[in-house]
């Protein structure tokens, strides 16, 4: 949606720079989908308009959209009558605050699931050649006592407690929200980069919104932006824009909750219940900081690189659709600054991201006929289940071409059991991806591996305990561990203001 809110900045304000920042948005989204084709799809979006001006603004507007868009054109936007989109979106409100619904226009945006998309990159990365560490952190940098030039850092490993000097010809700081006190370790002087804003998300259950069909109010009564889109077999509603504080686990506001059901409430015809919200979270977007900005709202979304300390490369701002452009010019930069000699041009481009070569949306089919789900019972005896559309369909979407190495582990090491009820996550994917995708903690699989704590936190403390089980089989932990683990996990869990772990007074939304 931002591209839409861009392209309208950039019209009524004359601004070319906010044109190219949506030309080359644009242009990444439809590489992305391209290059992770399990991962990230075209999604429609209902505008809804209550009187015929809003009719003929967005359709317009969106027309405008299509123009700009040109090759890059995920698919044509539309207008639909009333009744028509009432079918496409049975719970869309015909009438609010006095007003009838005088139809919708439909455009289509990009979805990803973004977990399962930045471990592919890592593991793209790793089979490319790079040496990937996580659970480490930078403690300092290693500095030329001549020139003073940074050639490498000090790093802990957070989970051995061990710490080790890596050197490098550049350091490149692309640590989000957090790459001002990276830069304060190389000079304690250096001035703010970031003005960190707060998005707040809340999940509700699959029946708010079709499958396969987003609603997005470009403009509510204070001007922002809110959406519901279909996310992961739930419904994710957000989102909010506040300056916030920087912490490495922020949770989200009770207001800013609320706000969300309000904005949401305006335009369905169905009771929206604070009791219904099945997670709760806050976000934390790393905006380059605009000294003439007034609020975070106007602040570009564009990325900032920059070098003011040698051989320390920062990048900054940006947004998950152009990553890998951003990849690109932070590496452009530190050819630049290390004096360096590549033997190619950038070529991710047209790099397909592990899983999605040779992938085709049918692969799910391949995976139910051919692959039977064996589930160990409470009493130790196993027995056989099918492998189920829905389940094959999430393996085929989350792992892509490597499905199948999942389904196995289900079928030949008894692993075939859902870890919570109404998901389709397996135990099989938990011992995969502490196997193949650098899943070290609990918080690593429920958060970063999958989206369980993030669609629903409640599920996500059930499958907590076989979680752990399996990692603890897999990585050899102790029984201290295992505590500790169930521990951190409850502790993140608490910053998931859903229904059940939420204090919450009964408003209007009971």
């Amino acid at each position: 949606m931002l591209g839409v809110r861009y392209l309208e900045k950039a019209v009524f304000g004359l601004d070319y720079g906010q044109l190219k920042l949506v030309f080359h948005a644009l242009e990444e989204r439809k590489q992305v989908i391209e290059n992770a084709p399990h991962l990230c799809h075209a999604l429609p979006c209902m505008t809804p308009c209550f009187d015929w001006f809003e009719v003929v603004y967005y359709w317009m507007g969106l027309k405008m959209y299509d123009l700009v868009a040109g090759r890059r054109l995920l698919h044509f936007s539309r207008y639909y009558s009333a009744q028509e989109s009432v079918e496409l979106f049975p719970t869309l409100a015909r009438k609010g605050k006095g007003r009838s619904l005088r139809g919708t226009v439909v455009y289509y945006d990009g979805q990803m699931n973004d977990s399962r998309l930045n471990v592919g990159l890592a593991c793209t990365a790793a089979l490319a050649g790079a040496a990937v560490l996580n659970h480490a952190e930078v403690v300092s940098f290693l500095k030329d006592e001549g020139t003073q030039r940074i050639v490498g850092a000090r790093i802990r490993d957070n989970l051995s407690g061990q710490e080790f000097d890596a050197y490098a010809k550049v350091v490149v700081n692309a640590a989000g929200p957090f790459c001002d006190s990276v830069r304060k370790m190389a000079n304690k002087d250096a001035l703010p980069m970031i003005c960190p804003s707060s998005g707040v998300h809340i999940v509700l259950p699959d029946y708010y919104s079709p499958d396969g069909m987003g609603l997005i109010v470009p403009k509510t009564k204070d001007g922002r932006v809110v959406f519901m889109l279909p996310w992961l077999g739930r419904t994710i509603a957000g989102t909010t824009d506040s300056s916030t504080s920087i912490t490495p686990l922020p949770e989200p506001n009770e207001n800013e909750i609320q706000f969300i059901l309000d904005a949401i409430c305006d335009y369905l015809n169905i009771k929206v219940r604070r009791t219904d919200v099945l997670s709760a979270w806050s976000g934390i977007r790393p905006l380059a900081v605009d000294p003439n900005a007034k609020n975070t709202e106007s602040i570009s979304r564009d990325h900032v690189v920059s070098e003011e300390y040698p051989g320390l490369v920062t990048i900054t701002g940006g947004k998950w659709t152009t990553y890998r452009s951003m990849a690109e010019d932070a590496v452009n930069a530190a050819i630049k600054s290390g004096k360096l000699s590549p033997s190619n041009e950038c070529i991710t481009s047209n790099l397909r991201l592990i899983g999605g070569d040779g992938w085709e949306p049918s692969l799910f089919t391949v995976l139910a006929q051919q692959y039977v789900r064996m589930k160990k019972s409470d009493g130790g005896k196993v027995v056989p289940g099918v492998m189920d559309t829905a389940a094959a369909k999430h393996l085929s979407r989350a792992y892509g071409t490597l499905a199948e190495r999942v389904a196995t582990i289900a079928q030949n090491e008894n692993l075939g059991k859902r870890l919570a009820h109404g998901y389709p996550y397996l135990e099989a994917e938990v011992a995969y991806c502490a196997r193949n995708e650098y899943c070290e903690s609990a918080v690593d699989f429920i958060a970063r591996r999958s989206r369980l704590a993030f669609l629903d936190t409640d599920a996500a403390s059930h499958a907590l305990p076989r979680i752990i089980e399996i990692l603890a089989t897999e990585h050899n932990w102790d029984k201290s561990r295992q505590k500790e683990e169930i521990q951190k996990a409850k502790e993140f869990l608490e910053t998931f203001k859903s229904s059940k772990n939420a204090h919450f007074h009964d408003g209007k939304h009971q």
